[in-house]
């Protein structure tokens, strides 16, 4: 089970930790602890020793469009999450991280961002793009300050210039995780984060983090 970013085991009554994931960007996020404890289970099971099993975790690269992270820029965390494209896939990262500069939107599905509502204080400002962004500005309504951007490139503009001026809460991070289909403005979702990476890099300063593509 996961105590916080401590994975742990029970046995007869006593606990151990068998992993941490402190650190770890690519597996942040309670989903990602759950994860981490089905592979660790895997892991003992063929014998593998605690420190390669932590090694791995410590390794893993993360998946591509799946809380990717993509750049940095001092306190500001790039995160492409393009492959949530419902509300339930958008979520475990809305839920990962205390100070959200959100990008959403695209070709909307049933039931919008209103599952949503319960994250919303951890959402610094929203950046609407696409077809979606009409119906989601108005469930955001007084709840979260917003703008539509229209397209993803002026959304990522945005909010990065945003986020780089919130530098008293420490880290915070422009998130893609648009909550919708991207069919209205491009081929896929892959083909959407990956319009999210390149317009992150052209951000003077931004230091792009490999390993996922």
């Amino acid at each position: 089970f996961a105590d916080g970013t401590n994975l742990m085991e029970a046995v007869h009554g006593r606990y151990s930790r068998v992993a941490f994931l402190e650190g770890i960007g690519s597996l942040r996020g309670q989903h990602n602890a759950q994860n981490a404890l089905a592979a660790i289970a895997a892991c003992l099971k063929v014998g593998l020793e605690l420190g390669e099993i932590q090694s791995g975790l410590e390794s893993f690269p993360g998946l591509a469009h799946r809380m990717e992270q993509v750049g940095r820029k001092g306190h500001v965390l790039f995160i492409n999450d393009s492959k949530a494209t419902n509300a339930d896939a958008a979520a475990p990262a809305l839920s990962s991280f205390p100070r959200i500069y959100w990008i959403a939107g695209g070709l909307p599905k049933e039931g919008g961002i209103e599952p949503l509502r319960g994250l919303f204080p951890r959402i610094a400002k929203a950046y609407l793009i696409g077809e979606a962004a009409p119906a989601f500005s108005a469930t955001l309504g007084e709840a979260v300050p917003y703008e539509i951007s229209g397209t993803l490139a002026a959304a990522v503009e945005h909010a990065a210039s945003d986020a780089a001026r919130d530098d008293d809460n420490g880290e915070v991070v422009v998130l893609l995780s648009p909550a919708c289909a991207s069919f209205d403005q491009f081929k896929n979702f892959e083909v959407r984060g990956e319009t999210f990476r390149q317009a992150a890099s052209t951000i003077d300063g931004v230091k792009l983090i490999g390993g996922t593509r």
